[in-house]
């Protein structure tokens, strides 16, 4: 159990780190072919079950025009039942560009529900609900991020 939880922790801070690193490829290794992505408390509507590629490509589009990001993932409740587990996580993920028309820093906090399926080589990401409770500073930067990144 104390192996399974390291693992699965693991798996949601390299998430976070291939992400802020703008590693897409290693990105790719964290999930399962397919996952349930739910940022509708972000976004608006509807959770959708989607290729991990297509989600590599779209964080891609929207963070790689960025500056820098810092997604912070902490405090994990970790649930393991045979080859399924969930976690839940709080987040907190800074957003910079230097722009010339406010803020360069966009910061939301929250938390993350993680759904796993125990995989050959390891926990895979299968799900994710963001849950975003605040945020602060300049949400426009991430359109002329996706313009620079597109």
């Amino acid at each position: 159990m104390i192996n399974d939880r390291f693992e699965i922790v693991e798996a949601t801070t390299r998430m976070a780190w291939f992400a802020d690193r703008r590693d897409w490829d290693a990105l790719l290794t964290v999930f399962a072919d397919e996952v349930d992505l739910d940022y509708t408390s972000l976004t608006g509507g509807e959770p959708a079950r989607l290729k991990a590629t297509d989600i590599v490509a779209g964080w891609r589009a929207g963070l790689g025009g960025l500056d820098a990001t810092q997604h912070l993932v902490s405090n994990h409740l970790v649930d393991v039942d045979g080859d399924r587990a969930v976690a839940t996580a709080q987040f907190q993920a800074v957003h910079v560009l230097a722009n010339p028309h406010g803020e360069p820093t966009w910061t939301l906090g929250g938390h993350y529900r993680f759904g796993l399926v125990r995989a050959e080589g390891g926990w895979l990401i299968d799900a994710v609900t963001m849950t975003t409770t605040w945020a602060a500073g300049n949400q426009h930067i991430m359109t002329p991020a996706a313009q620079r990144a597109g």
